[in-house]
């Protein structure tokens, strides 16, 4: 492809309505462009860096038995309301009605459609089992979409669904799309952890999440410095940490004048955070108000709670539920005397002798400790991991990561093959209802996510598998009739080899050319000037780490095939 030809127009400004790296860009690289609020034209050169992810995921979908399908973007009311998600949802799935007034919706995932194709088409156990997939549109009406192409509304995703007669088939299914997506984000070149997450709306008994690791990124993971242990500190689990020592101190009521948090209380007593233990009150989604209590340096993991609950959500309690249940003021709450359900963190149940709120303005209490001055209903894991804990699985410790969310895998049960009948005969002739899988990827989030990950001060490192071109030829100056010939020479000879080239034949400064270079991030850049041709050379510069090195003129073309065989390979 020749620049001169090509719609690729740089941006030197950073926009000043992207946030993060990757919308920034994206924008300035001339990838994207916005039409609406989280809806974004593909523009050619971001395109085809779309077109590699998706590539590389239909050939490892393919290689795993999944058979590709193309599902309708639009979605009858009809088969939602089947599954009991048309109002379970919420507001992010956007609804529509036609011109007979039937109501539809622009489909934010597939599950409905792809239950209702196979309850249609597969009678029996011998059709099993099926994994069928699309790459296709969807549409999420987020509250704030933001960061481009991260947290979007209308966005490209694979998604696909495995059916199978029982849990063991259901299990194999999801081991195999489990590997597959390892194998489809170590193929992009990307440094990820796979996780253990939440199900969410989408529900399931488990699933993982595929994590790009970056600075950036909008979740926090931890993971095992010995193990392959890795999760999404929303679902990570964490070890009980002992047994209690026996009460050495009494409980002594002691003023704490205006002090509410524990940062005050634990300066004003000349203690430790971790040595305090605070009582949060909350509220669920029935109406039942909890107490939870947690050490002080902690922070409850609200998705553990809600688990433990089985709630749908729990908040903090407001200022009034706080004084009608303790008697006092938010900031004072103390197990003692607490005529509420208390549950405690694992942490909470090995300490002794701790410091509480008293339920009284201004007082907590000192040595402090349960079983002797307060009864626990039950000890759980409620608190966030964070770096440093013990890892569950082995005697590691855990490791926090940032990351980006690019892929997601769930085992699904029976969840929507029940509630809408989809169900097959089993080798002794009785309907069984299917057991599914989902596996979801975000094919412009990856790519996203590759430049949160693959960048520098000057602009974009695409990783060579889904870089846009794997080459960069720079005419120095194209109306040097020796550079132009070179340089057209070489260009034919990459193409003819398979290489994917990019011709910068542009009447440009040559610095200009230099840094939209470095922006656009093209793995290989070949410099053709005519200093380099006198002494029978050209210039091959590697844009991560930026090493460079002066080629033969008659091996530049080899040199060049080879390291893009390489790092495919790789």
């Amino acid at each position: 492809m020749r620049y001169s030809q090509y719609m690729l127009n740089t941006v030197k400004e950073v926009p000043a309505d992207a946030e993060v790296l990757s919308h920034q860009l994206m924008i300035r690289t001339g990838m994207i462009k916005k039409v609406a609020a989280g809806i974004y034209s593909y523009l050619p050169f971001g395109l085809r860096a779309l077109r590699k992810v998706e590539q590389i995921v239909r050939e490892e979908m393919n290689r795993a038995g999944a058979i590709e399908v193309l599902m309708p973007m639009v979605t009858p009311a009809e088969l939602w309301q089947e599954s009991g998600r048309w109002q379970q949802y919420g507001k992010e799935l956007l609804r529509i009605k036609d011109r007979k007034q039937a109501d539809f919706c622009l489909g934010p995932t597939h599950e409905e459609v792809i239950t209702d194709i196979v309850r249609r088409e597969i009678r029996s156990y011998r059709q099993l089992p099926l994994n069928l997939y699309q790459i296709q549109t969807k549409f999420r009406d987020e509250i704030r979409p933001r960061f481009g192409l991260m947290r979007g509304r209308e966005f490209i995703m694979k998604d696909a669904y495995s059916f199978d007669l029982d849990d063991a088939g259901a299990d194999e299914s999801y081991r195999k799309m489990y590997q597959a997506y390892r194998r489809i984000f170590e193929r992009c070149g990307l440094k990820f952890r796979a996780v253990e997450a939440d199900s969410g709306a989408i529900g399931g008994s488990f699933s993982h999440e595929f994590m790009v690791l970056a600075e950036s990124g909008e979740d926090a993971i931890v993971s095992c410095d010995s193990c392959e242990y890795a999760a999404n500190v929303e679902k990570a689990e964490l070890k009980a940490a002992g047994t209690a020592a026996a009460p050495a101190a009494q409980l002594e009521k002691v003023l704490t004048p205006a002090r509410r948090s524990i940062e005050e209380v634990a300066a004003y007593l000349k203690l430790d955070p971790w040595q305090l233990v605070k009582t949060l009150v909350v509220e669920t989604d029935s109406g039942e108000v909890v107490a939870v209590l947690l050490r002080g340096d902690r922070e409850l993991n609200t998705i553990k709670l809600c688990n433990l609950l089985d709630a749908d959500w729990v908040e903090m309690a407001s200022d009034e539920t706080v004084l009608k249940a303790t008697g006092a003021p938010t900031g004072f709450a103390g197990p003692v005397g607490l005529t509420l359900r208390i549950l405690a963190d694992l942490e909470v149940e090995a300490m002794s002798d701790f410091v509480v709120g008293a339920n009284e303005k201004d007082y907590h209490y000192t040595g402090a400790n349960h079983g002797r001055d307060f009864q626990v209903e039950r000890f759980a894991d409620l608190r966030q991991a964070v770096a440093g804990d013990a890892c569950p699985r082995c005697d590691g410790k855990l490791e926090s990561w940032r990351g980006v969310e690019v892929g997601h895998v769930f085992k699904l049960g029976t969840k929507y093959s029940e509630s809408m009948a989809a169900k097959v005969l089993d080798e002794q002739g009785r309907e069984r209802a299917l057991v599914m899988g989902c596996y979801g990827i975000g094919i412009g989030r990856t790519v996203a996510a590759s430049i949160e990950q693959n960048h520098d001060e000057n602009g974009i490192i695409w990783p060579m598998p889904i870089a846009p071109f794997q080459v960069l030829i720079t005419l120095v100056n194209p109306k040097d009739e020796a550079v132009c010939e070179a340089g057209e020479k070489l260009y034919r000879d990459l193409l003819e080899q398979g290489i994917e080239v990019l011709l910068d034949d542009r009447d440009e400064r040559p610095g200009s050319k230099f840094k939209d270079a470095d922006l656009i991030g093209i793995p290989l850049r070949v410099t053709v000037g005519s200093r380099g041709l006198k002494d029978g050379n050209l210039e091959l510069q590697v844009r991560r780490g930026g090493e460079r090195s002066m080629v033969p003129l008659a091996e530049v073309a080899s040199r060049v095939a080879a390291i893009v065989t390489r790092e495919l390979a790789s």
